[in-house]
């Protein structure tokens, strides 16, 4: 029955507007909870244009079904037509007595951990280790597939996550010619691929398609008007024929040795050495080879391939720019990961997939239930990290954190560690301490910790200043012919 269908599709779009209603009202404090909720919103979002495109099919009625169905309730024996519907219900549940009813009202309700929800696996296995639930970007293969193209340096992954998006020299060492090669173009493919997958995986609820569908039109304007980084026609050319002037241009650039010297002197005397002359017949060879190929080159199938090339390099710029934060984010982590040990990089990996809703408080626990489960065992009282854990015992031990050292001026406060008491002489409350036992001059007082020593020195310098101003009153100065200027006394003795 095309009505009973209709009201069907009616209500199970209102539970999933519903059920969207629900989990937007709450706002999860752990980033697995809401990509969970952020990716079951995104399902639900898809079911509801699914079925209202079969009920706009519905209200269409193309075939006119629906004008006869209703025509067929509305005129004659309502009654007959009822038992007609009640029959064929019937006869369907006898034939298949065990077929399941969906419950719509229960399909869409959101499911206590208690009651076995399992959805959060599904996200457990979107990520992988090293992007924790998104947090950061996981670009381990394609460093190593970079490091595998011909032609490039051998950057380390900080130095590549800094220019990966980068395809324009010097940064980029690949030339224009050797982008066309099928490595280098699967290499690109990769790349945008997985960054793509990145966005639709930490951002579901965002109109992806639109914003990928700007990054073309911006790409069909850059290349109509010839402005595309790298891919712009004087470079082609440039390509071809080495360029007369490079480095910081001041000096004289030799485009046989790609090499720049700083006068003449020393450019004329390289002209005939062995280096110099393997170079210039390098580059004659290089190009004949170039002007035999570049009628194969101007081949639409060419122009097409390095279309394709240079689309995937602005998507990947563009793509780069929005993920900005999670890149800048992903350098910080590389960088205090590689302070750390494997057993360490292990355990925080393990902490950050134990840590499940099951263990965070919910609204119905106590506040000692809640208490307790955030308590972190730190039998050695030691320091708190960042991230609200204990710090390494043996990074404890390197710093001399164990270690006191009191301060009677600055009120008796100890401070753990070497670094920290060096540091507060220069800090505020360690002046203030001086201030108030009346000295002036703090940078004398360095290393003086008690009261009385600051006092018995501060007595000495002031003792010291008034003798020095004493002596020097009624000393007469002389100068003699050399311009040595003594005492009187010395200077007639």
């Amino acid at each position: 029955m095309l009505l009973e269908d209709q009201r069907f599709l009616s209500e199970d779009i209102e539970r999933l507007e519903s059920a969207i209603a629900d989990r937007i009202g709450e706002e999860p404090k752990h980033i697995r909870d809401r990509l969970n909720r952020d990716h079951q919103v995104s399902g639900f979002l898809t079911r509801i244009q699914d079925q209202s495109k079969r009920l706009l099919d519905i209200y269409h009625d193309a075939e006119g079904l629906r004008t006869k169905e209703v025509q067929a309730i509305s005129t004659g024996d309502p009654f007959e037509e009822f038992y007609k519907h009640l029959g064929e219900i019937k006869d369907f549940h006898r034939r298949y007595p065990n077929e399941p009813v969906e419950n719509l009202e229960r399909a869409y309700k959101r499911k206590a951990p208690a009651e076995g929800e399992s959805a959060t696996a599904e996200v457990d296995n979107m990520f992988t280790g090293e992007e924790a639930f998104g947090k950061f970007l996981d670009l381990t293969t394609l460093h190593e597939d970079y490091l595998n193209l011909a032609g490039v340096k051998r950057l380390s992954y900080l130095q590549y996550l800094d220019s990966f998006d980068i395809f324009t020299p010097p940064q980029c060492p690949i030339k224009r010619p050797d982008k066309t090669t099928d490595h280098y173009f699967a290499y690109v493919g990769r790349l945008v691929t997985y960054l793509e997958d990145f966005l639709r995986r930490t951002a579901p609820l965002q109109d992806l398609d639109k914003l990928f569908s700007t990054f073309d039109a911006d790409f069909d304007a850059a290349w109509q008007s010839d402005s595309v980084p790298g891919w712009s026609k004087d470079t082609s050319a440039s390509s071809i024929a080495a360029p007369t002037t490079e480095g910081t241009g001041e000096g004289i650039w030799c485009p046989d040795c790609l090499k720049e010297f700083k006068n003449d002197n020393v450019y004329k005397p390289h002209l005939s050495g062995k280096k110099h002359l393997k170079a210039a017949e390098a580059r004659k060879t290089n190009s004949n080879t170039n002007a035999s190929s570049s009628a194969p080159n101007s081949s639409p199938v060419h122009h097409l391939k390095e279309r394709a090339i240079a689309e995937r390099e602005f998507r990947i710029s563009k793509l780069a720019s929005t993920l900005s934060s999670e890149r800048v984010a992903t350098r910080i982590n590389v960088e205090r990961k590689q302070g750390m040990t494997e057993r360490e990089r292990q355990m925080e990996l393990d902490a950050l997939f134990a840590e499940t809703p099951s263990d965070l408080p919910t609204a119905h626990d106590s506040d000692s239930d809640s208490d307790t489960s955030e308590k972190i065992y730190n039998p050695l009282k030691l320091p708190l990290a960042w991230d609200g854990k204990p710090i390494p015992y043996w990074l404890y031990k390197l710093h001399g954190l164990g270690v006191e050292f009191p301060c009677e001026i600055c009120g008796n406060f100890v401070y753990m560690g070497r670094r920290a008491f060096d540091k507060h002489f220069n800090e505020a409350r360690h002046i203030y301490g001086l201030k108030c036992l009346g000295v002036t001059n703090t940078g004398l007082f360095r290393e003086i910790t008690g009261i009385e020593d600051a006092l018995k020195l501060w007595e000495k310098i002031v003792r010291d200043k008034r003798v020095e101003g004493g002596k020097g009153e009624g000393v007469v100065q002389m100068e003699d012919a050399e311009g040595n200027v003594m005492p009187e006394k010395v200077y007639y003795e």
